[in-house]
Order: C-alpha cells, then structure tokens, then sequence
C-alpha cells in the first residue's frame, strides 16, 4: 500500500513539473504538438525510470560500500547522459520522425533536473531499488500526463480568439499555472 501511496503522490500530487517546478524546458519547449509531447514523455519516462534503476543499484551497491556517497551528484550525471545517449541512438534510427519533431530538447533530458532531481529524491527519502524505480516510473508518468496536457490545450488554442497581448508565452504560462492548480486539488488524496 506504502507503494501505491508513493506512485500516486509522485504522478498527482507531487507533479514534477506543476508542483515542483523541475523539467519546465522541455514541458514548454516540446508541448506545441501532441505527438512530440508524447514522444518527449515516453522519452522521459524511460531514462528517469531506468535512471532510478540504475542510480539505486549504483548507490546501494558500489558507492555506499566504497563509503563515497559524497560522489552521488556525479555518478548519477553520468548515468543519465549515457542513458539519454542510448535514447537518442535509438529514437535517430527507429524514429527520425520524432528524433526531428524533438530537436533540441532530446539530448536536453540529460540536463533535465526533473531526472537527476528524482535520483537524488529516491537518495533522500532512503527508497529502496524497487520503491525508488516505481517512485522514478510514477513521476515519468506524471511528467508524461502533464506534458501531454498541456500539448492537447495548446493544438486548441489555435482555433480561440485569444487577446493580442497573451498569444504566445503569456498564454502557455498563464495554461500551465492553471493546471498546476488543478492538479493542486489532488493534494485531497493523501
């Protein structure tokens, strides 16, 4: 149950991008069309959950009984570059479609603070691998649903009349700050 409690915390009512502010690049950047939101979130979803997969076994593993805990910031940087660079390997072969439709913002998961926030947050709150993986899927999901959102009210915005001085960012900021009091009213479930 403590499991369950933790994954809907971490999708809901934690947001990592509508309530704590982490990853907002890519959510503005990438969230214009529904099909790169989603292409961005699946991305996300597999290095954060693999990230926190790796950063666990990594730290229980070889830096806790190497007493370098201290190393942690560094060793989980460069699990996530390598593993945004597999992605990006990938995505460029299987997917030249969503590997152009991404851009810039694929190689930038790997400075996306949401990940390396999340690897650290399972450090903190002493998760265990498996905990620590489900809390990392949880908030990729979260992540997803987010971006996926706000890239669906986006493709709508086109077709309003919206006033001349909140078309474009205003707008998109002004979107993603009532989502994040929407999403606010899952703080209830707890």
């Amino acid at each position: 149950m403590e499991i369950v409690m933790i994954a809907i915390t971490a999708c809901l009512i934690n947001n990592v991008v509508l309530s704590q502010f982490l990853g907002i690049c890519p959510f503005l950047g990438v969230s214009q069309k529904s099909d790169s939101a989603s292409g961005m979130g699946m991305a996300v979803t597999f290095v954060l959950t693999l990230a926190s997969l790796v950063c666990g076994i990594v730290y229980k593993f070889l830096l806790i009984p190497c007493h370098v805990e201290y190393l942690k910031t560094i060793a989980f940087i460069l699990i996530v570059a390598t593993l945004v660079q597999f992605v990006e390997m990938f995505t460029k072969k299987f997917m030249p479609a969503l590997y152009e439709s991404l851009g810039i913002y694929l190689p930038l998961i790997t400075t996306n603070c949401a990940v390396l926030g999340v690897a650290l947050l399972n450090v903190q709150n002493e998760y265990g691998i498996l905990t620590g993986t489900i809390h990392g899927l949880a908030t990729a999901l979260g992540f997803w649903l987010s971006i996926v959102i706000l890239a669906f009210i986006r493709e709508k915005m086109v077709y309003n009349n919206i006033p001349k001085p909140f078309q474009g960012f205003p707008i998109v900021m002004t979107t993603a700050a009532l989502m994040s009091i929407a999403f606010f009213g899952f703080a209830g479930l707890k």
